[in-house]
């Protein structure tokens, strides 16, 4: 049976080239096994794909490609660049990517959630256990761990932009072509698969008339702070909400390995971000007195409806398929459609519908902001909040407690004076 064997999860990790890792530490991921519906074998060679766009997403698919057979191409234009991150991922990452421990750079255990009025609750500290945690890490170490993953199992990394892309015709058996610059030299390379993975500017997108989606903009200094002050941070991580630090979202003070990272990001009032950026500054301008900023870092990020969204672990599949059976067979969209996306949506779309709804609720006003921040003072919401987060998946409580829970928040609405208003803006 012709299957293609797909990460069903996101690694990450940092800079040292897999040679030295021991073998405890070596991925040893989950996957996916997707039926081809098609019968048809490649005459006398390996597929070909090409996968744009370097980061967690493209690494990822271009190392379960190479390992699966196929002949990978991995791009990405600027190696050195990293975007704007927290660095916070899920505890239960660790395990399903393999993560060796020395790579995580903190592990927050305490979180502050501070409201417009700048009121603080304390989160976490009496409800996580004590063996839980929050992973930190950078993006520039994970992202070039990952590209040297990928090439340790066999992808071919290329260092340049992709300029243009020529796509046959629907039912044609040409290739696609990757025209591409590499040190300013222009170059071709016919392949069978691309993997759009580059980001919100995405070429492929755009070549392959994929549509519009929803964008958000993400902006971050990093600051080396004093000592003491840098103490502070050691296991703490703070949000922030308010109109002041953006409008849609929320701004972060997140502790990196020697510094802290500070920032904010929105969907709906992007032309204003460093706006927003010195509103978070202004809010914490006390705790980083005296720091010296390091790095600047801006760059959009796509936003994308859950069915989507599965771009995140594995790439976006554009072309005629993927491979099977040591990489001569294909597997076509609509087997990626019907078994990936299947899976995908049961595991994670309730997920992502919930995450839609406290946002429209609580993030469209300060007076609903300050509402969810007294919300998060209950230790059973903390609780429901941490196990969701931390292993990727709706927590399952108790039907007494979250009847309380959602009490609670009418009750909290109602002070608020916000129910009727974001009701009526949720049913239209």
């Amino acid at each position: 049976m012709a299957a293609l064997a797909l990460t069903q999860n996101l690694r990450f990790t940092p800079t040292p080239p897999l040679k030295t890792l021991k073998q405890h530490q070596r991925p040893n991921p989950k996957t996916l096994k997707i039926t081809a519906s098609s019968s048809s074998r490649l005459s006398g060679r390996k597929l070909r794909a090409a996968v744009i766009g370097g980061g967690p997403a493209g690494s990822s698919a271009a190392e379960a490609l190479a390992a699966g057979g196929v002949e990978t191409y991995l791009f990405e234009r600027s190696p050195s660049t990293a975007k704007p991150c927290g660095g916070a991922i899920p505890l239960c990452m660790i395990d399903e990517f393999s993560i060796p421990l020395h790579l995580i750079d903190r592990h927050v255990t305490r979180m502050k959630i501070i409201s417009p009025s700048n009121l603080t609750v304390d989160f976490g500290s009496k409800t996580l256990k004590s063996h839980e945690y929050i992973p930190m890490l950078r993006r520039e170490v994970l992202d070039s761990f990952l590209r040297s993953r990928a090439q340790s199992n066999g992808a071919n990394f290329i260092t340049g932009l992709v300029t243009d892309i020529e796509v046959p015709d629907s039912y044609s058996s040409k290739p696609y072509v990757i025209h591409h610059t590499v040190n300013n030299c222009k170059r071709s390379l016919a392949v069978d698969l691309i993997v759009g993975a580059d980001g919100a500017n995405s070429k492929v997108a755009k070549i392959i008339d994929a549509g519009n989606y929803s964008c958000a903009i993400a902006f971050q200094e990093r600051i080396r702070l004093p000592d003491e002050k840098m103490e502070y941070y050691h296991n703490l991580a703070e949000m922030y909400v308010g109109d002041d630090v953006s409008p849609d979202f929320y701004a972060w003070v997140f502790p990196k390995c020697d510094h802290v990272a500070v920032g904010t990001g929105t969907v709906c009032a992007k032309q204003n971000i460093k706006g927003y950026q010195r509103g978070i500054r202004e809010r914490v301008k006390e705790k980083i007195k005296g720091g010296k900023v390091i790095k600047v870092e801006a760059h959009p990020n796509p936003g994308a409806p859950a069915s989507e969204a599965c771009a995140w672990p594995c790439g976006a599949c554009w072309g005629r398929g993927g491979a099977s059976e040591g990489g001569e067979k294909m597997v076509s969209e609509e087997d990626l459609k019907r078994e990936y996306l299947r899976e995908w949506d049961k595991k994670y779309v309730n997920t992502f519908r919930f995450l839609d709804l406290l946002q429209r609720v609580f993030y469209g006003s300060d007076v609903g902001r300050e509402a969810l921040v007294e919300l998060c003072g209950d230790e059973y919401v903390q609780r429901m909040t941490f196990d969701s987060y931390l292993y990727k998946k709706l927590a399952s409580g108790h039907r007494w407690d979250d009847l309380k829970m959602v009490l609670n928040s009418f009750g909290t609405f109602m002070r608020c004076k916000v129910v009727g208003r974001e009701m009526e803006a949720l049913r239209l």
